[in-house]
């Protein structure tokens, strides 16, 4: 079942470990390729220091303030393109980073796997705009509650939250 713009409109906070289990799934040309979600790590308003949007809204930041159930891809060190789902309440910026499914480990290895760019910004998580997330009755597995990684730049609290959701 193709999870509806309804379940995108929780708070990332407790959409993140929920998406764990879930199929990513991406048309390429006639082929629709399905990986289950392993790993997530969540941001959570301009509060959070270590969301892209923590010093207000800008033209890359955007798409994080639209209400929940579209993408949010961006370029990261130049040559990953790492796939965010954005959650909750328009005007109210927070995201769930993507950063690992089966067989691909990692932020920029899951959409290598899956041919997703920064191209594929601000779709909407439908099978028309050909990425999507489906619910196939998997109950989300047991999992650990991480601190996040990769952000050196935010606050040592936000460093300290375990926002980061990785099956076990």
């Amino acid at each position: 079942m193709v999870l509806k713009k309804d379940f995108y409109t929780r708070p990332a906070t407790e959409l993140a470990p929920l998406l764990l289990g879930k199929l990513l799934c991406r048309r390429v040309g006639d082929t629709v390729l399905r990986c289950r979600i392993t790993e997530t790590e969540c941001y959570f308003g301009e509060e959070d220091t270590a969301c892209h949007a923590h010093k207000g809204r800008t033209p890359r930041t955007d798409t994080l303030y639209l209400a929940g159930g579209v993408t949010y891809v961006y370029l990261c060190y130049g040559i990953h393109s790492l796939l965010n789902v954005v959650t909750g309440a328009e005007n109210h910026p927070e995201a769930v980073l993507i950063r690992g499914v089966e067989g691909a480990s990692g932020p920029g290895r899951a959409t290598k796997a899956l041919g997703i760019t920064c191209a594929d910004n601000r779709l909407s998580l439908t099978e028309e705009s050909g990425i999507w997330i489906e619910d196939d009755g998997t109950p989300v597995p047991p999992h650990q509650c991480l601190p996040r990684v990769g952000i050196d730049y935010a606050s040592k609290a936000d460093r300290d939250r375990p926002w980061r959701f990785v099956a076990t």
